[in-house]
This record gives C-alpha cells, structure tokens and sequence, in this order.
C-alpha cells in the first residue's frame, strides 16, 4: 500500500455511513411516494415482503450507484475517504453487491463485521475482505 493510500479507521467510516444514512432516509421516502398511489394511498402494512425488498433494492442502487461512480457517496466526501478495488480501481457493480450483503449480514450481526476493522491490519472490514475492496482516506 502506498502512502497515499491509508486505509480509513472505523470512526472515519462509521461518521460517513450516519450520514449516509441521513440521505438515504430521505431516498425512501421519495421511493415510497412514488409507491403509494399503487397502495390506494394509504401507508404499507408493518412486514409488508414485496415493500421490503423494495427499499433494500433501492439502498443498493443508491450505495451501489456512488460506489462505482467515483467510489464516494455523499457521507464519505464529506469525511474525505474514497472505496476502490485493492488495486485502486473503482469497483464493479457485483462488487457493490457482494459488498452490500456482506454488509448487511455484518449490520445484522450486532455490527461485527464493521468491528473488524479494528482488529484488521489494513483496518478492512468483512465487507471489504468479501468483496475485494478497501477504504481508504483521500488526501
């Protein structure tokens, strides 16, 4: 790894993901307007499968767009760090994929995929290992 190249720490990242998800709170909002005259316009019951799997669709095309566009969501220009292939490439699109179950099952373990980057020597996270990617600050 060059010098340019430092991975991101875990406060880094987790700072840029809260404010992701401020973001991304509003996306599913508009997602969901755009939902509701096909529901009657009344609100989605709680569980709702189809509803579901329509909001984590359209996280991944809002994480997924950033993550190969340029390899920084909003969150992470603001904190300066940048995602890329471990060669410094901006990552695929099955990358991104890989990428956002891996982390979602890490989110679902009470975080500790995200945790490992503590214990990381190259600070990634099971997410990066899975996917081939890294973290790392923009200078």
């Amino acid at each position: 790894m060059t010098s340019n190249c430092v991975p991101a720490g875990l406060l880094r990242r987790l700072a840029a993901f809260f404010y992701d998800l401020v973001v991304l709170v509003a996306v599913l909002f508009a997602a969901t307007l755009v939902l509701l005259p096909l529901n009657g316009g009344e609100a989605f019951r709680p569980n709702h499968g189809l509803y579901s799997a329509y909001l984590v669709l359209v996280s991944f095309a809002f994480f997924g767009w950033f993550w190969t566009h340029g390899g920084q969501t909003l969150g992470m220009r603001a904190w300066k760090i940048r995602l890329c292939t471990t060669a410094g490439n901006p990552i695929s699109w099955g990358q991104a994929s890989i990428r956002f179950v891996c982390g979602l099952i890490s989110f679902g373990l009470m975080g500790l995929g995200f945790l490992w980057i503590v214990f990381d020597s190259q600070a990634r996270s099971w997410h990066d290992l899975a996917s081939g990617s890294r973290v790392v600050r923009e200078n």
